[in-house]
């Protein structure tokens, strides 16, 4: 997907509803590249799928899409962009054809060669009208966070995926990084990620205290996602923003469970007087 340069707003996300208010679908999915674990012991039998093909992979993708389909705009996790244990494919470009989400955009977070393209990747049903792909610190260099502004009711929608480290400290860097990334931005703004942390975690804490985010009053568990005990996907969002509706949905193509989250804004915003 070629990246945007122009700064201006273009093609707002969907049309106005009733009262001028606009929902939003947002997913956010740690696919875990379609290997489809179901139980603790299927890490270590179905290990070889780390590195390998298999004809399930590509049947979960396309449980996948499916469910991609009732969304407006999603972030994944654990993708792969084009190693031969996905067939030479870039999932995200794959998935994007198959869920009817034409935008899309992926960074490799971890370059393995044949061997491997880990990656995170957005889909979005309107093109995002600027696209950008930052490192992230840690001890292992490579992972990275997607950002993409869009035009949401005359707002500027700025929409962030990633997923970060399991090391704390390696993952409070990070999310010091994501923190400034949303204090550049004057619209509201969405951060979506495997943040490999609950929601009591004092970093955490920190990224909604310093960049005005918040999450729902209950996270839901998804992780794993055979028996969900953890809260470790997370999707934050601006103060201006109205969570409807979240959940972990019972859906079994990887250990971890998608996060579905419904969205609006306050009524009372005022569209920017020069978006064009």
């Amino acid at each position: 997907m070629v990246s945007p340069q122009h700064t201006h707003l273009l093609n707002p996300l969907l049309a106005p509803g009733p009262g001028g208010v606009t929902s939003l679908r947002l997913l956010s999915y740690n696919i875990q590249t379609g290997i489809g674990t179901h139980k603790y012991r299927d890490y270590v039998l179905h290990g070889w799928k780390h590195v390998l093909p298999s004809a399930d992979r590509m049947r979960n993708l396309d449980h996948i899409a499916g469910l991609l389909r009732q969304y407006d705009i999603v972030g994944l996790q654990e993708t792969d962009e084009g190693s031969l244990r996905s067939h030479f494919l870039n999932q995200t470009e794959y998935l994007s054809l198959h869920s009817g989400l034409p935008h899309w955009s992926s960074r490799i977070n971890r370059d393995l060669g044949h061997w491997g393209q880990h990656a995170i990747g957005l889909l979005a049903k309107t093109h995002p009208v600027h696209i950008e792909k930052h490192p992230l610190p840690g001890r292992i260099p490579g992972r990275g966070v997607l950002l993409a502004d869009f035009d949401w009711q005359g707002h500027s929608l700025r929409v962030l995926v990633s997923h970060l480290s399991l090391s704390k400290r390696a993952r409070s860097l990070q999310l010091d990084r994501l923190i400034e990334l949303c204090q550049e931005h004057s619209g509201p703004n969405i951060v979506m990620a495997d943040f490999n942390c609950t929601q009591n975690n004092a970093d955490l804490q920190k990224l909604c205290n310093q960049a005005n985010l918040r999450l729902p009053t209950d996270s839901p568990e998804t992780y794993p996602n055979w028996r969900p005990n953890r809260a470790i996907d997370h999707i934050l969002v601006s103060s201006e923003i109205v969570i409807e509706s979240v959940e972990a949905l019972r859906f079994g193509t990887s250990d971890h469970a998608p996060l579905s989250m419904q969205i609006a804004l306050q009524q009372q915003l005022q569209p920017r007087e020069n978006a064009s």
